[in-house]
């Protein structure tokens, strides 16, 4: 007997491998959001999982430690090794470098700069490639994390799966947002987390349409990662006490004081790039050099090599003396700022999270005589500290406040830390007004600040707004040649132009409006002509348009091609920008709300 077809399923499993249903189904419905979210989360699991594996093994190759022990951890003071790896790694690495010169022209894009100017568009083969420089760095040693090629990767593959099923511009950007989300969430067990590090700092913003999918990737990225490396992602703060209402000022004070340090490592990174780019030394040979500034500081502590996974919870179990407690701060803090200012790949997530920590227990030493009333221990003071400086350097108040969450467990300490965190960000933003990776944008001269959406602003040129059917008249004309030429109601405005150059525009009212006598009909139009030196350029956005229309009190500008040649191309009113501006913004906040 022939057993009956199930067509329903048959429906299904026809879905799956019909590409261009996938698509319509991924585009059309929030539901396919939320399974490519699903899928994203498992290849970020994947990819997270994958490269700590392959982290790990390294460090037992090269410095010779057991599988489960930490690099920042383990008892390697004095051993050679501890020198030699970074600077293998740095040599290694500059040769990556080179090999990436004659290939790669252009600066990598980062998920924040792919969601705030691309649209969510980001490289695959970039973000392999990054992936690989950041094991590179952090397997031989140099004073960086693992964090940032895990949200490359992860967002890299998600922005491949986006763009396979042609997702619309926000859908696209949320998607890079649920990669983001689910390498941090598989990276530190702490899937609420991850979720808001994609609001925050690679969405810019968060919506209801985009509150599933993220947090369903947040999820299933860290149940993965659980379920093929368990163990390897926790954050164990030990025992903590309770939490009272004098303990809010001084975590505020410590909030302040994170901030303070945190500007300072941010200026201290780009100091040493500045140094390294102002030097004669190659780029591809800043690595090595940097390697050996980081190996004669691991030759004293080897708490500074990696990102410091084993040494915070040594610290944290541990009371060391204040001197150490110093001395191990000042030389993290150098050994991360030479190793990302000397070209190591890597990110200071959860650099800045130990170097808070120890911050967190210099406080606390002297926290009980200012503060009698006080009642926190060392411990809660290191989750203050670490999510306080992490702010500041990272930025994500709300990132920040749910991973000591989810890594106490505790609310009135939550709270606490929470309080620490909008004062850390408020400081930075108020004095600063960078995060680490904005501040690199501006050194680059990108005037990003956060991942908001801004690339259509820059899409929407002035070339493509501006109307090219200029009417133009010679500055030698008169002003017979020009009431001939242009009689009233003909047009609003003529442009002047000086053989080829750009001279000026004439407002045709104003021309009628003056009472000429026959005998000046002959007399030259320079009486009339305005704005000889103000003009757009087809490259400008409309935002720079707008700026320009309002500087000079215009309702009209002529375009030109270069600030050399002057030659008119086109014409661009004030209205017609404004009205083509709010159009575009009005269609951006309904397709990121999902009406359309």
């Amino acid at each position: 007997m022939i057993p009956k077809l199930n067509l329903r399923r048959l429906g299904y499993l026809s879905l799956l491998f019909d590409l261009g249903r996938m698509r319509a189904f991924a585009r059309r419905s929030e539901l396919g959001l939320v399974v490519a979210g699903m899928i994203v989360g498992v290849t970020s699991g994947l990819a997270v999982t994958a490269m700590s594996i392959i982290s790990s093994r390294l460090h037992s190759l090269i410095f010779g430690i057991a599988d489960d022990e930490r690099l920042s951890s383990s008892n390697l003071q004095g051993e050679i090794s501890v020198l030699i790896a970074p600077v293998a790694g740095g040599i290694i690495l500059g040769l990556v470098m080179m090999l990436l010169a004659s290939w790669r022209k252009k600066p990598m894009v980062d998920p924040i700069e792919a969601n705030a100017l691309h649209g969510g568009r980001l490289s695959l083969t970039d973000s392999i490639v990054v992936a690989i420089q950041n094991l590179i760095s952090n397997g031989f040693g140099a004073s960086v994390g693992l964090e940032a090629g895990y949200t490359q990767l992860a967002s890299g593959i998600a922005s491949k799966l986006g763009i396979s099923l042609q997702l619309r511009r926000s859908d696209l950007r949320t998607l890079v947002g649920c990669g983001a989300a689910g390498a941090i969430a598989a990276a530190f067990n702490a899937p609420l987390t991850g979720a808001f590090y994609a609001f925050e700092l690679i969405i810019g913003t968060y919506t209801i349409v985009s509150l599933t999918p993220v947090v369903v990737s947040a999820l299933i990225a860290n149940l993965v990662a659980r379920w093929l490396y368990a163990g390897d992602f926790t954050i164990d703060v030990g025992q903590f006490g309770a939490v009272v209402p004098a303990d809010y000022l001084p975590a505020l004070l410590l909030g302040c004081f994170c901030a303070a340090m945190g500007i300072l490592l941010m200026k201290g990174v780009s100091l040493i790039e500045g140094l390294a780019r102002r030097s004669f030394i190659p780029a591809p040979a800043r690595p090595a050099l940097g390697g050996i500034v980081v190996g004669l500081l691991a030759l004293v502590s080897p708490q500074v090599l990696s990102a410091g996974h084993g040494a915070l919870h040594l610290n944290l179990a541990s009371s060391p003396a204040i001197p150490m407690l110093i001395g191990l701060f000042l030389m993290k803090s150098l050994a991360s700022a030479v190793s990302i200012g000397s070209g190591f790949r890597g990110g200071l997530f959860f650099a800045s999270l130990f170097m808070g920590a120890l911050l967190g227990k210099l406080f606390a030493f002297s926290a009980p005589y200012v503060f009698a009333q006080a009642t926190l221990t060392p411990v809660i003071y290191a989750v203050v500290g670490m999510s306080s400086l992490a702010v500041a350097i990272i930025g994500g108040p709300l990132t920040m406040t749910f991973l000591a969450l989810e890594i106490t467990g505790d609310f009135p300490i939550t709270v606490l830390v929470l309080a620490a965190v909008i004062t850390s960000s408020l400081v930075v933003r108020t004095t600063f007004g960078y995060s680490f990776a904005t501040w690199r944008f501006h050194l680059r001269g990108e005037s990003i600040r956060s991942a908001h959406d801004v690339g259509w602003i820059r899409n929407l040129t002035v070339g493509r707004l501006m109307r090219t059917d200029v009417r133009t008249i010679d500055a030698q004309a008169t002003l017979e040649d020009f009431r001939r030429d242009f009689p009233l109601g003909s047009t609003q405005r003529v442009v002047v132009v000086d053989g080829a150059k750009y001279a000026g525009i004439i407002q045709v009212p104003e021309v009628y409006a003056s009472p000429i006598e026959a005998s000046e009909e002959k007399q030259d139009l320079s009486g009339f002509i305005r704005l000889p030196n103000d003009f757009l350029q087809p490259n400008m956005n409309a935002k720079q348009a707008a700026a320009l229309f309002d500087t000079t009190e215009s309702d009209g500008l002529a375009v030109v091609n270069n600030l050399i040649e002057r030659r008119v191309v086109g014409l661009l009113t004030e209205s017609h920008t404004l009205r083509r501006y709010s159009e575009e913004l009005d269609r951006r906040r309904r397709e990121a709300s999902g009406e359309i």
